[in-house]
């Protein structure tokens, strides 16, 4: 997962799921597409992260298979400045996720369409201040019901369990009960039962008389400080003031690059390059030249769809 407030958002409004979602898309790309889909909102989408956890791809691939796929209209990068009521001001990056493919023009009203938006409840993480504050917590009297059924608790039980730790402290049910808010509050405020113990056994006189109300004296007057909590203050309100369209391959944005499809002019020449764009047939898989033009030996290049279909047939499988 990505750090909260950021990774994967769906970008709204889609279509619901069926088998052609990604039809349009090569059989590696359409592959990335449905797992891309079905990852949580909030998951990294870097490449990285996902070949991570992508059972058949590595890094390259997926880094590929996204930029097609953000061709093809399902994903945009796109960078929000937060403007925050204490003007204090910062650049966010968002992905934001369609399964249902559109055109570069919906992609950009939706991205005009952010500016102005309240965001403090995606970006609390990092418009809240936390601050450590001293609070007066308040003490959970720890009284269970009498019963089998009901087991002691902790408290209860530390108490309890000073004969064993030291025979001049045999504590008494009743003793047990009694004590056991205090020791609670012990236990409240950060003290293992083992220093509970170790606070109710040291430098104990040669015999005891009273361990009831030894360990009471001891309970009340070495108390431990309360625990100073963190305290948040209210969130402090912010605004996208500003959005741009940025390639994700080079990091260029709107302010120094054109944005064609969700990348950069030049990185989309490299993505239509290797091939896989809708409507892109690689040069490698072309037919054969019926004219007889081109290159010395083009004559010879073999049709590949008519040499499957002919290992088909020869197969059996035709």
């Amino acid at each position: 997962m990505a750090k909260t407030g950021y990774g994967k958002r769906s970008a709204g409004d889609e279509d619901p799921h069926s088998d052609a979602d990604f039809a349009h898309l090569n059989p590696r790309d359409r592959e990335i597409a449905v797992f891309v889909d079905h990852l949580e909102e909030g998951h990294a989408m870097g490449y990285k992260a996902l070949a991570a956890v992508h059972p058949r791809y590595g890094q390259q691939a997926v880094r590929t298979s996204l930029s097609r796929i953000t061709v093809a209209g399902h994903l945009r990068w796109i960078k929000e400045h937060i403007t925050v009521e204490d003007d204090s001001m910062r650049w966010v990056t968002r992905t934001y996720w369609q399964r249902t493919c559109r055109s570069a023009q919906w992609w950009a009203e939706f991205a005009e369409a952010r500016h102005g938006e309240d965001v403090t409840e995606d970006y609390t993480s990092g418009l809240v201040r936390a601050e450590d504050v001293t609070e007066e917590p308040v003490a959970e009297e720890q009284a269970p019901e009498e019963g089998e059924s009901e087991p002691p608790s902790t408290a209860y039980q530390a108490l309890a369990e000073l004969r064993a730790a030291d025979p001049r402290m045999p504590l008494s049910e009743r003793d047990c009960r009694s004590l056991e808010p205090l020791a609670a509050e012990w236990l409240s405020r950060g003290v293992s039962p083992y220093d509970l113990t170790k606070a109710l056994t040291d430098g104990l006189p040669p015999a005891v008389t009273n361990p009831g109300g030894l360990a009471r004296r001891r309970l009340e007057n070495k108390m431990p400080p309360k625990k100073a909590k963190i305290r948040q203050k209210p969130a402090r309100r912010g605004r996208v003031s500003r959005v741009l369209l940025y390639c994700p391959l080079c990091d260029r944005d709107e302010r120094t690059t054109e944005i064609v499809n969700g990348l950069c002019r030049d990185c989309l020449a490299e993505v239509e390059a290797e091939g896989g764009l809708r409507g892109y047939v690689p040069p490698t898989f072309l037919p054969a030249p019926r004219d007889g033009g081109g290159p010395p030996g083009a004559d010879d290049a073999i049709d590949v769809t008519e040499r499957v279909e002919a290992l088909r047939r020869a197969a059996g499988l035709r």
